[in-house]
């Protein structure tokens, strides 16, 4: 396993043991919560999204149960809209369909440290087609929450 591999494969335990944005806030303002589940393993997630008036996504948080690649990817995907100051509604679709393409790749699009951050320790999942589904749970359940907030 390279360096690289390996840092990956730590960020990914450490998110998952210390999960960020772990916890539903409450219901305030322009929210909406998605629950989704992937049938294939039985990982579950309920992801609530805050949009303030400009649209702007103000915070992800979630509940969840499964293996340490879903709940990491959560935890990535909570981390990375907190790092923003409110992050506006087509940044985080653009950020949604560049995470879904990266993991259908099959490895031939890295997601990019620089737009993903920790999420891109994700990266080398795409090579397991089986994982993907585990990967895209919360990023699927952002983009549910997105359309009915």
């Amino acid at each position: 396993m390279s360096g690289l591999e390996s840092l990956y494969q730590e960020l990914i335990l450490d998110h998952s043991k210390r999960p960020k944005g772990k916890g539903l806030a409450d219901e305030e303002g322009r929210s909406a919560t998605s629950h989704q589940r992937n049938p294939i393993c039985g990982d579950e997630i309920t992801l609530r999204v805050r949009v303030g008036d400009d649209g702007a996504v103000r915070d992800v948080t979630w509940e969840g149960a499964g293996c340490s690649i879903s709940q990491a990817s959560a935890s990535m995907l909570a981390a990375l809209v907190a790092e923003e100051d409110g992050m506006p509604g087509a940044e985080a679709s653009a950020l949604i369909d560049g995470f879904r393409e990266a993991l259908r790749s099959r490895g031939e699009i890295p997601l990019d440290e620089e737009v993903f951050g920790d999420a891109a320790a994700l990266s080398g999942v795409s090579k397991f087609t089986a994982r993907v589904k585990c990967a895209m749970l919360a990023w699927v359940a952002f983009e549910d929450a997105l359309a009915r907030a």
